[in-house]
């Protein structure tokens, strides 16, 4: 193969496709495009490569071995060709054009949404690609153009703000407490039904040095997902811990223990200090650093 002339972009498009849709008609129906064309593309792919990509089965097209070990460089290609858009579109002088945005589940999920609604009620032509997700991006490699953090950004090329603390809490629904005694003390936790962890990760780490004598056995629900212990908590599944400002939304949700376990997180809107001209990046980062520094703001 000669690498100077090497597969076009279009045909590792086709290839990413079929991976994800499982089928030649599929992946044309993602891609807008016919389906012997896709089928012409990965013809193509695998001519130029040498290898076969895809086996047929009851399921429809499955990935060879060689094409799963392809499968992570084309995906940086995509996110490559998709920073490329981005930033070829940044200085057209409006708002307009798409912002790729990341942040954990909870705040991706339960905070900005209203942020991002209100700015696209403001700028109809400005596109918002969110991703939720608890894994940090490369913003250096054009991951994401924008990034809600709950760690200090290392990189000095990023435009950082810091936009406050979020202070967590342990809470439980009213109906939960209802004929159980309040703990007033770490060690009373104990005696009740408490929401946790199943795998121990870091922070599953640092919530057993701020709780003491809780391990994992002590969880009656266990979960490594955060949305799912916050709606376990919501149902009245017992005590769990919970971002303050998002318990203030929910009157049921009751408070202990304020002062023994009252850890924080630093917030920090982030980007690539070379976005900071364009206007879709700045309008979408400033909005964001005004939204989370109101939700970060103790009461």
């Amino acid at each position: 193969m000669n690498m100077d002339a090497g597969p076009g972009w279009e045909l590792y498009r086709s290839f990413l496709a079929v991976c994800r849709a499982g089928s030649l008609s599929a992946a044309a129906g993602a891609l807008t495009l016919t389906q012997p064309t896709v089928g012409r593309h990965i013809d193509a792919l695998e001519s130029a490569l040498g290898i076969v990509l895809f086996t047929r089965s009851p399921q429809g097209l499955r990935p060879t071995e060689a094409a799963e070990a392809l499968r992570p460089y084309a995906e940086s290609l995509e996110a490559a060709a998709m920073a490329l858009l981005r930033t070829a579109t940044s200085h057209a002088g409006e708002v307009s054009g798409p912002v790729r945005i990341t942040a954990s589940e909870m705040v991706a999920i339960e905070v900005l949404p209203p942020t991002l609604a209100r700015l696209q009620h403001a700028h109809p032509r400005l596109e918002v690609e969110l991703v939720a997700t608890n894994r940090v991006e490369d913003l250096l490699h054009r991951e994401s153009d924008i990034a809600v953090r709950m760690v200090r950004p290392a990189q000095q090329v990023l435009l950082a703000r810091r936009v406050g603390d979020i202070e967590l809490g342990l809470f439980a629904h009213r109906q939960y407490l209802a004929g159980r005694p309040v703990p007033k003390r770490v060690e009373d936790l104990q005696a009740h039904a408490l929401i946790g962890f199943d795998r121990e990760d870091a922070s599953a780490r640092s919530l057993v040095a701020l709780l003491g004598p809780l391990r994992r056995k002590s969880f009656s629900f266990r979960t490594d997902n955060h949305l799912a212990s916050y709606a376990a908590l919501r149902a009245g599944a017992g005590i769990g811990i919970c971002q303050v400002p998002l318990a203030r939304r929910h009157p049921e949700l009751v408070r202990m223990l304020a002062r023994q376990v009252a850890p924080r997180l630093e917030a920090w809107v982030t980007m690539h200090s070379d976005l900071r001209t364009s206007p879709r990046c700045r309008v979408t980062f400033d909005a964001l650093v005004e939204d989370l520094t109101a939700y970060c703001r103790p009461e």
